[in-house]
């Protein structure tokens, strides 16, 4: 059982390899089930219809599943039976369309035991906001300088471009929990930047407001700070910064 489960109401499957359809359905009817058998509440009927595309039109059949599918929550894909197609279809989904998104490999979809189904539903339930593990101590809000106040962890690196490349920008990034008192959500932003600047430029930012002439807040840490406070209702009262 997990802590929280997730809700998926809104769901549909593409099917890029060579597994034939019915095999794909009885797969999703069974990964449901043991969705729901382990605590989310997971909608037994997809929003659409499962389908099988061509491994040559990822991209296309990607944007059609997303526009036949509005507010999809969750889009199960079987990749191709040729490796090398993970990446793109995580940059489409996730990157172009905004839709989170469950890869799995045919030869593993085929061979499917109870263990497999257990794995990937706790990788979707965290996916669609779920949680499933936390410190006992956590709960019970033991944990010295974390639990007895709203407490938000921040954590951020500069990656810089290879040695002779001086076109390439430096990316920022930075991360922050999301949760608390369990500190087991996270959210991330990046930030370009110029070549090798150490210090993170979009950290923190403020301006004017041209037209009000009033204070701007904006940069990395707001965000993040903002979300922070939609997902708990929390303002922090501590923040713990790795660098």
């Amino acid at each position: 059982k997990m802590i929280n489960g997730g809700n998926v109401q809104r769901w549909t499957c593409l099917n890029f390899s060579r597994l034939h359809i019915d095999g794909v359905k009885r797969f999703c009817g069974d990964l449901v089930k043991m969705c729901n058998a382990i605590g989310m509440v997971f909608n037994p009927m997809p929003v659409v219809e499962i389908l099988s595309a061509s491994a040559n039109n990822i991209e296309g059949a990607l944007k059609h599943a997303h526009q036949s599918a509005h507010n999809l929550q969750l889009l199960i894909v079987i990749l191709p039976d040729v490796t090398g197609h993970y990446g793109k279809v995580k940059k489409v989904c996730e990157t172009d369309l905004g839709i989170v998104s469950q890869c799995l490999k045919p030869d593993k979809v085929e061979r499917a035991n109870k263990q497999y189904f257990e794995n990937v539903a706790l990788k979707v339930n965290v996916k669609v906001g779920g949680r499933n593990t936390a410190l006992q101590q956590a709960l019970t809000r033991q944990i010295p300088l974390v639990t007895d106040l709203p407490t938000i962890f921040f954590g951020a690196d500069v990656t810089h471009p290879a040695a002779g490349d001086d076109s390439s920008p430096s990316i920022a990034a930075v991360v922050a929990s999301m949760d608390w008192p369990e500190i087991t959500k996270y959210k991330a932003v990046v930030s370009a930047q110029l070549p090798r600047q150490e210090i993170i430029q979009d950290l923190y930012c403020t301006g004017t407001d041209p037209e009000k002439g009033t204070p701007v807040h904006s940069g990395m840490m707001r965000e993040l700070l903002v979300s922070f406070f939609q997902k708990t209702k929390h303002k922090p009262s501590r923040i713990i910064f790795y660098r």
